[in-house]
């Protein structure tokens, strides 16, 4: 009986936990930001988007009239205040597929900001919103 029941109640503390989803999951537009100390500012002709599941990312263009286009995937972790996202695909040549980039980010209200130096050098702060 003692046996039995053991492994009943270690089942039964592990379904109580739930694990929380990532804060970054769900769909977020740009809206601007900045690339080496000057303000890049979001695309009026065009919308930037990137949709978070809690382990990957797509990266996509949507354009009046035209059909949306995914431009970039790939897949992340968080660790504390750190994302560290792998592109894992680009319908462009990239410099950096299958590398990993290290960015610092906040979420404030419904805003995602990310910051980073690229391999390139490049210090980058991109804003994002929520929009779903």
């Amino acid at each position: 009986m003692k046996k039995s029941i053991l492994p009943i109640i270690i089942t039964l503390l592990l379904c109580a936990f739930r694990f929380a989803d990532s804060p970054l999951k769900g769909n977020w537009e740009y809206r601007g930001g900045i690339i080496n100390g000057k303000l890049d500012a979001a695309p009026t002709a065009y919308k930037l988007q990137r949709i978070y599941d809690d382990e990957h990312y797509k990266a996509k263009v949507i354009e009046d009239g035209e059909k949306t286009v995914i431009y970039e995937k790939g897949d992340y972790q968080l660790k504390d205040d750190t994302c560290f996202e792998t592109q894992t695909y680009c319908m462009q040549e990239s410099k950096l597929l299958n590398k990993t980039i290290k960015y610092n980010y906040t979420i404030s209200n419904d805003t995602l900001k990310l910051l980073s130096v690229l391999p390139n050098g490049n210090k980058v702060e991109d804003y994002w919103v929520k929009v779903k």
